[in-house]
Order: C-alpha cells, then sequence, then structure tokens
C-alpha cells in the first residue's frame, strides 16, 4: 500500500498504463517539462521522452483536432485540458467529432482517448479556472463521463479511461487534488468498474447522492449527521454517463428520500436528470420530493464569493432536513 494523494494517483495510473502500451501518449499544455501546472504529469517527460509527453501550443482546439487524428490512427492519447474553463475552444472537436465519430462511421471508427480536465471551485482562482461544466458534455450522447473523488479511483480509473475503445471525458476535482490516502498500486486489477456507484457511507434516513469534489464534503455532512441523529447514506457515482442506476436506486429504494448534491448551477444541472429518473423509477418508495443542493445559478462569482456560491456541509445538511421535514 502506497499513501498517495488524488493528483498523484493520477501520475501513478497514467505511468502504469503507459509502461503497458506504448500507444499511449499524454500532451498538452506545459504537460512535459513542467509536468503540468498541478504537477500532475511530473516525470513522464523525463522518463517516456518528449515522443509519448508531447508539450503542445496554447491552443485547445488544436489540442484535441490533433489528439483525434492519433486515435484514428491507433493511439491512445491523454489530453489535458489545464483548467475546466479552458475547454471551450475546443467544445466543437469534442461534441461534433469526439462524440460522434463512433456513430458516423456505423462502427468502423472508434476514438479511444481520454479527455482529463480539473474541474470546480475552492481554489481561489481568477475567472475561467473554477468552472462545473459537466451538463455540456452529460448531453452529448456517444461520450464516457466520469468524476473521481479520491487517489484509489484516480489511480484506477484513469487507467480504465485509457483503455475503454470509447473516448471519455475524466474530470478531476482541483481542491482534492491534495487530499490523500491508502492506494494498493500492486492489485492486479480494479477493484470495481469505472462507472459503478459505490456507497461511501451507509446509512437509513436519506440517500446523499454525490460526484467529483462534493463526495467529501457530504462524507462530512454524514458524519456531523450522525450527532443529530440523522443517518445519511452517501453515494458516490463516479460514472456520470452512463450512470449506475442500480447502486443509486436501491439506496433510494431502502432510504425514501434523495438529496443530489453538486458543484454546478441547479439550473439544467446533472441534479435535474438525475431527479427525473428516481422520480420514475422510485416512486412508490420516495416518502419526499428530491432535493438539490448545487452552486447558484449565477457565473461564477470572485473567488472572494466563492464560500457563498459552493455547497457546503451546512448546506448539505439543510438538504437533509428539507428532505426529512417531508
Amino acid at each position: 500500500m502506497t499513501r498517495l494523494t488524488l493528483a498523484k494517483g493520477i501520475t501513478a495510473g497514467l505511468r502504469r498504463a503507459m509502461e503497458a502500451d506504448p500507444k499511449v501518449l499524454v500532451m498538452g499544455e506545459d504537460v512535459g517539462r513542467l509536468g503540468g501546472v498541478f504537477r500532475v504529469t511530473e516525470g513522464l517527460q523525463k522518463d517516456f521522452g518528449e515522443d509519448r509527453v508531447i508539450d503542445t501550443p496554447l491552443a485547445e482546439s488544436g489540442i484535441v483536432g490533433t489528439a483525434i487524428g492519433l486515435a484514428m490512427r491507433g493511439y491512445r492519447p491523454v489530453v489535458e485540458i489545464q483548467f475546466d474553463g479552458f475547454v471551450y475552444p475546443a467544445f466543437d472537436h469534442i461534441t461534433s467529432q469526439v462524440a460522434k465519430m463512433y456513430a458516423r462511421s456505423r462502427g468502423h471508427v472508434r476514438l479511444p482517448m481520454v479527455i482529463r480536465i480539473p474541474c470546480g471551485g475552492g481554489i481561489g482562482a481568477v475567472e475561467h479556472h473554477s468552472e462545473s461544466n459537466e451538463a455540456y458534455f452529460l448531453h452529448s450522447a456517444g461520450l464516457r463521463v466520469v468524476a473521481c473523488s479520491n487517489a484509489e479511483d484516480s489511480y484506477w480509473m484513469i487507467q480504465q479511461a485509457i483503455a475503454t475503445d470509447d473516448p471519455v471525458i475524466f474530470f478531476e476535482p482541483k481542491r482534492r487534488y491534495h487530499d490523500r490516502m491508502e492506494v494498493d498500486e500492486g492489485a492486479a486489477s480494479a477493484p470495481r468498474p469505472f462507472s459503478a456507484a459505490v456507497v461511501a457511507h451507509e446509512g437509513s434516513d436519506v440517500t446523499v447522492a454525490c460526484y467529483g469534489p462534493m463526495v467529501k464534503t457530504c462524507l462530512q455532512a454524514a458524519q456531523a449527521g450522525a450527532l443529530e441523529g440523522r443517518s445519511l447514506e452517501v453515494v458516490d457515482l463516479r460514472g456520470l454517463n452512463p450512470l449506475d442506476t442500480d447502486t443509486l436506486f436501491a439506496s433510494v429504494r431502502k432510504t425514501g428520500r434523495l438529496v443530489v448534491v453538486h458543484e454546478a448551477s441547479q439550473f439544467m444541472g446533472f441534479g435535474a436528470e438525475i431527479a427525473a429518473q428516481a422520480m420514475t423509477d422510485c416512486f412508490y418508495s420516495l416518502e419526499a420530493p428530491v432535493i438539490r443542493v448545487t452552486g447558484l445559478s449565477i457565473p461564477y462569482p470572485a473567488s472572494k464569493l466563492e464560500e457563498v456560491f459552493l455547497p457546503d456541509l451546512d448546506r448539505v445538511l439543510d438538504g437533509v432536513d428539507r428532505s426529512l421535514a417531508y
């Protein structure tokens, strides 16, 4: 067992994937010599060379467009988008080409590529550096979308994402990059499929569904709620598309209540889709409406105000209280 941060879990996972398959490439702005702005790719260019860890120009459209061509020729490129708000110049490529190539070619052309996106707020960054834009990509059929929340998941999920033949949007919670946990790097395989949800904390009163940066917050809420006699079952969704509804809905049928938590704005956020599916599939088990605890439906504010914008422990517990009040 090795104690790793979430960021170094990705580093170790990338290294293992690159050792196993010479077709795996890493590319992006400052990923080589610098090791990435968050040092996630630190040391990889030194060990694997400039042909496999490629410092690109500051042009996200060009980075993703080049990766599409490489994937079509049999490579497995891993693209780093330096910050979530920088992905938009490449949005046309991702939604028009990456997501549709397999269907457009009737299964003859696959794009086995991973687009890594550090996501979310909580780091006091400037404008365009703290976005929660998962809904854009969830709306694009043809993309797998996953979100890790801890070091064990980051280590295994990046390897699983690289190994799949589908294009993957890989969200990494930047404010959790330095959170540590024990990781079994010597294990032969991952403990679970990379799109499978997991019950991170068992409870009986309310199901709290979350992903990425909000998992830690919801686990803290579960601990705080227990002191007040409220039993929260926290489900880390991990895979957003496809969504593991079996695990989530089994929990909802058990507790009879659902609170969905995410950093993105509430209006048209992913929580709306989860709520709609839960109301359809778990209608006769629900004892209260589905409650959403989210970021505010405004542009992401200046860093001094982000603590007001982001859901915190108190807002999660308030959502739980509102659910239990019915």
